[in-house]
């Protein structure tokens, strides 16, 4: 990716929680960028409302270029949603588990941060097979829309408070 340096990503995953984006520290020349949420792209649209407001400029990317960004050593920090966390883990919005390998994988630290929601687990099976309305799967196409996943322990390096 040209214009950007390695270790200049800040990665945000989840919908993050009413005022959780006011403790995040970005420092000069850092970037944030959001995974959009999929399916209904909302921690694209809540995490870049909170950092327009604090007057950080995000970079919206879909779940899957997470990956790209570590491959190319990009990642400094990662923060994912939390619903619930003890010692052996840590419910997170869908998409946590494979940032946290990935975390781990390249030594890249990785944070928790209070999740806007707390008790949804499963999402609408038609947000899957349509998008903003129309329907993108074939009629008949069945949609399984898991809203969380638990994260293990060991992929999880320090707990933001």
């Amino acid at each position: 990716m040209q214009g950007y340096k390695p270790g200049s990503i800040v990665l945000l995953q989840g919908v993050f929680g009413a005022g959780a984006l006011k403790k995040l520290k970005v420092a000069k020349g850092m970037l944030v960028f959001v995974c959009e949420g999929r399916p209904s792209l909302e921690a694209g649209k809540v995490n870049s409302k909170a950092l327009l407001a604090r007057g950080i400029t995000p970079t919206v990317i879909c779940d899957n270029m997470a990956g790209f960004l570590f491959f190319k050593d990009m990642v400094k920090e990662v923060y994912l949603a939390c619903q619930y966390a003890d010692a052996g883990g840590a419910l997170c919005d869908t998409g946590a588990l494979i940032c946290a390998v990935l975390a781990k994988r390249h030594n890249v630290p990785l944070k928790l941060m209070p999740a806007k929601h707390k008790t949804r687990f499963l999402g609408n099976p038609e947000d899957i097979v349509s998008f903003e309305g129309v329907r993108i799967t074939p009629k008949g196409t069945k949609g399984y829309v898991p809203l969380v996943e638990w994260v293990p322990g060991k992929y999880l390096c320090k707990k933001s408070k």
